[in-house]
């Protein structure tokens, strides 16, 4: 999958007293399979990845997704990637954990008997299958991103965008939703404060004050990452 962010840049409130700019001139082809982003708070790095989905237009340059800009065909877009946000409340739409799961697929035109196959699969692979007719407000916090996980891979996206997923998370639900993380298939673009969940990545992109300021392997820019916040 080719993205490409040519001259982007990002005003909110453009034009307004309130106009704030968090993101200026960044350039990046994205190519690799894993893809890490990491910032400081503020740093522009959770405005870029929503831009990957269009979810936040650029108010200067261009993204592109295997060809499709986001400004005009982000529904295009949407139907080949897929977006995991850092709040899981934000996207468990529906009553019922295997509801849930299975919304993805109302599209779909498959027959029930096989959308229930689906579901009960998916719901077994990401440890849920006990849950299945739980209000999904109830689950924990860890279950709750695993569940919109599992609602969003059920859609089979090619690529994952994921921003800050396990901030909300204790150390251990973190670790066990970076291991499921790091056994998809699909492409993956990353956007965390949690930096051991990269360290097997391709690619880590650094961004500091709106900007890329590092760009490598993690074991190139995790440690330039450190020392930008030590000083």
């Amino acid at each position: 999958m080719l993205i490409s962010i040519e001259h982007v840049g990002h005003t909110f409130d453009a034009g307004t007293v309130r106009a704030h700019s968090v993101l200026h001139d960044v350039n990046l082809t994205l190519t690799e399979p894993r893809i890490g982003i990491i910032g400081h708070n503020g740093s522009g790095k959770s405005t870029l990845i929503r831009m990957l989905d269009g979810l936040i237009l650029p108010t200067q340059g261009s993204v592109s997704v295997d060809g499709f800009d986001t400004a005009k065909d982000a529904a295009a877009i949407r139907r080949t990637t897929g977006f995991i946000f850092t709040d899981p409340d934000h996207q468990i739409i529906m009553p019922t954990v295997s509801e849930d799961v299975a919304f993805g697929l109302r599209r779909s035109k498959l027959p029930k008997d096989e959308v229930a196959a689906r579901v009960d699969a998916q719901l077994v692979a990401f440890g849920l299958k006990q849950f299945s007719d739980q209000p999904a407000h109830l689950l924990s916090g860890g279950q709750k991103q695993l569940l919109a996980l599992a609602s969003v891979l059920i859609t089979d996206p090619g690529l994952l965008l994921m921003d800050e997923p396990t901030t909300l998370l204790d150390t251990r639900n973190a670790r066990m939703f970076g291991a499921l993380v790091a056994d998809l298939d699909q492409n993956v673009i990353l956007a965390t404060h949690h930096l051991h969940l990269l360290a097997d990545f391709d690619r880590v992109i650094v961004f500091d004050e709106g900007k890329v300021v590092a760009d490598g392997t993690p074991s190139e820019t995790i440690p330039f990452y450190d020392a930008l916040m030590e000083n």
